[in-house]
């Protein structure tokens, strides 16, 4: 089953389908080590690899597991990053969330609010009852974008990744369907 991709809409950023003329963008987001300091893979230093996320991004879609996002500034138009629900289980009615932003966007509260977005489509339009996320230990500024974002903190994955030799543990928080209506609830506000 395909899971179309959406374009979704915030007072300041667009998020939508990733297209080709965004491989150069998205390379230097990816290049760049201060971005890619807590990732799970070391940055890139081949230009082919985002052509590769880019189509990976379309084979997602395709396979019914999730959907990337660009994210863009409405502004002027400026790729900023990308968020994604992916490992979709529609029997489970769950997904993980993940997103990569420039540091030149950090502390703007971009992250949050392409979340926002992000989760309101995924608990309305593919009807989620779980969300998952994880962030390296020391990515203190990741586990607060989640914890904005109503995520609680539910675990310790141990020694969970060794990126260029480096041995890092991984918080893994969720949000559930209930705890997101009552954020969402204007009454409870």
């Amino acid at each position: 089953m395909t899971l179309p991709a959406p374009t979704l809409e915030t007072d300041r950023l667009r998020l939508r389908p990733f297209e080709d003329s965004d491989a150069s963008a998205l390379f230097s987001l990816h290049s760049n080590a201060r971005v890619m300091r807590y990732w799970d893979a070391p940055p890139w230093r081949e230009t082919t690899r985002a052509a590769q996320f880019i189509a990976t991004c379309r084979q997602i879609a395709e396979s019914g597991t999730g959907t990337r996002l660009a994210v863009e500034r409405r502004a002027d138009g400026s790729f900023i990053g990308w968020c994604a629900l992916v490992r979709w289980n529609a029997e489970y009615r769950s997904a993980s969330m993940g997103y990569c932003f420039d540091d030149a966007t950090w502390g703007r509260g971009y992250a949050t609010e392409a979340g926002r977005a992000l989760l309101q489509w995924g608990f309305c339009t593919l009807a989620l009852n779980r969300v998952q996320a994880e962030t390296d230990t020391r990515n203190v500024a990741s586990a607060r974008v989640l914890e904005k974002l109503g995520f609680l903190h539910e675990g310790t994955l141990r020694e969970d990744c060794v990126v260029d030799g480096e041995v890092s543990d991984s918080w893994v928080f969720g949000l559930i369907r209930r705890d997101w209506e009552s954020l969402s609830d204007p009454r409870m506000t």
